[in-house]
C-alpha cells in the first residue's frame, strides 16, 4: 500500500480547499498571508511547511488545522514531527468534528522552543492543559507561566506564542471553533 508523506498530505489538502473554494494561488495568498510562491510549493510537495505557515493557510481557509494531518491521525501516527520544526512535535488526539466544533492535540516543545502563532479565525478560542513540564504561553499582550496540571482558555483570533521552559513541555490543546453564521456567506470548517 502505498503511503503519503505528510508534506504530500498537507499539498493535496491545500489544493482540494483551494479549489473548493474557487481560489486562485493569489487569491489563496492574499486570504492566508502567505506568499503564492510558497503555496506554489507546498502544492506541489517540494516544500514543507512550518506549524506556523499551515496554522496561516488554515486559518486563511477557514478550516481546521486537523483537516491538514487528518490521513496521519486515521493512520494512527503517533506524532507528526515537521521536517522544518524539529523542537515541536503534534499528534491529533481528536480530529475536526462538526457536531463539537473542536479538535485536540498533543504538542511536545523541546530545548526552550518557543512558538509564534499567528492569530487565527475570529472567535476561536484555545484551551491548553498542561501534562508534563513547564511553559509559558503569551496572549493578551502577556507572557503566563504554566506547570504540570494548570490550564488556562484564551481568544486564539490574537498573536499568540507558546515557550517551554526546560527540556521538554507536553501539553494538550484544545480549539474550539464558532459556530457557523447562518446567511448566504455562511462561514464552513471543513
Amino acid at each position: 500500500m502505498n503511503s503519503k508523506t505528510v508534506v504530500e498530505t498537507i499539498a493535496q489538502r491545500l489544493k482540494e480547499l483551494r479549489k473548493l473554494r474557487g481560489w486562485s494561488l493569489d487569491t489563496t495568498s492574499k486570504k492566508t498571508g502567505v506568499s503564492k510562491a510558497m503555496l506554489g510549493q507546498i502544492e506541489r510537495g517540494e516544500s514543507s511547511p512550518t506549524i506556523g505557515t499551515l496554522w496561516k493557510i488554515s486559518s486563511g481557509l477557514e478550516s481546521s488545522f486537523s483537516s491538514f494531518l487528518s490521513e496521519e491521525a486515521e493512520k494512527g501516527m503517533p506524532t507528526v514531527a515537521f521536517p522544518e520544526d524539529p523542537a515541536m512535535q503534534i499528534q491529533t488526539i481528536f480530529p475536526y468534528s462538526s457536531t463539537t466544533r473542536i479538535e485536540v492535540f498533543e504538542v511536545i516543545l523541546f530545548d526552550d522552543h518557543e512558538q509564534q502563532s499567528s492569530a487565527h479565525q475570529l472567535e476561536v478560542i484555545e484551551h491548553v492543559i498542561v501534562i508534563e513540564g513547564s511553559m509559558e504561553l503569551f496572549f493578551d499582550g502577556t507572557w503566563h507561566a504554566l506547570s504540570a496540571g494548570e490550564r488556562v482558555r484564551f481568544y486564539a483570533d490574537q498573536q499568540h506564542a507558546y515557550r517551554a521552559l526546560g527540556s521538554k513541555v507536553v501539553f494538550h490543546n484544545i480549539i474550539s471553533y464558532p459556530q457557523a453564521e447562518v446567511s448566504t456567506n455562511q462561514k464552513t470548517f471543513v
